[in-house]
């Protein structure tokens, strides 16, 4: 990828994964709501996704979207999933493909899927014999509205795709923390995104070719319940780190 990239929400948790292993391998378009706390990356721009002037403008020229900005609350109100989440979404969506942006990343979520996780199938599917695996070919079934919004996102790259032919992954980040993995949480280990698997799978987001895909960004875990093999296939990922290296 020679052309810049547009990384929203890059003040977030992901966006300084993301930046932590990948900021001298691009030139950096940066936007978040807030100003950075630290010298940027890149060139920053300050605006919200659902102005869609400010981010048409910081949209020129590039190649490539990371569209991680958005409401990450699990237990966000529907009004603001409504509006940061799906509004903002679209927006960025149609300001990519009016620049002529090649590849379109989505930050969706393990919440777009959290309805699989019942009762009857918890807390055995945390656990490395069981054979229950979401491989990104099933339907969504969110456990909350932030979830909803999640689902509703993936559905409009897949329209976006389908009508412009915008290049679009959607990548269902699981658990990513900074450090060792949760010890005392199965599902925490389960879906563990290390730090550094979290940059190198957006950097095959960024070089791979693909239409339209639904990836599970998770580490080589053990324990899983979401399969990464369509993100290998496809994208060329190769995680590095296993929860279990930390926890047994």
């Amino acid at each position: 990828m020679d052309a810049p990239v547009l990384l929203t929400g890059s003040e977030g948790r992901v966006g300084r994964a993301i930046l932590d292993g990948l900021s001298d391998a691009y030139e950096w378009r940066l936007l978040d709501r807030e100003p950075p706390d630290e010298d940027p990356a890149g060139e920053f721009f300050v605006a919200d996704i659902l102005d869609y002037e400010d981010v048409r403008g910081a949209m020129e020229g590039v190649g490539a979207v990371i569209h991680l900005a958005g409401d990450p609350r699990p237990e966000a109100p529907w009004d603001s999933v409504l509006r940061n989440n799906i509004d903002g979404t679209h927006t960025v969506m149609q300001a990519a493909v009016d620049a002529g942006v090649e590849k379109f990343a989505f930050a969706s979520s393990n919440h777009a899927v959290g309805a699989y996780e019942t009762e009857a199938r918890t807390p055995e599917i945390y656990r490395p014999d069981d054979e229950f695996l979401l491989d990104g070919r099933e339907l969504p079934r969110p456990g909350n509205r932030y979830g909803v919004s999640k689902a509703t996102g993936e559905t409009l790259g897949r329209f976006f795709h389908d009508e412009h032919g915008l290049s679009v992954v959607c990548v269902r980040i699981g658990n990513l923390t900074k450090g060792h993995p949760p010890k005392d949480y199965e599902r925490g280990q389960a879906m563990w995104l290390s730090h550094r698997d979290c940059a190198h799978l957006f950097e095959r987001c960024l070089e791979a070719e693909y239409d339209y895909e639904i990836v599970y960004g998770i580490s080589d875990n053990d324990r899983k319940y979401y399969s990464i093999e369509r993100a290998r296939e496809v994208l060329g990922y190769d995680p590095r780190d296993n929860s279990a290296d930390y926890t047994d």
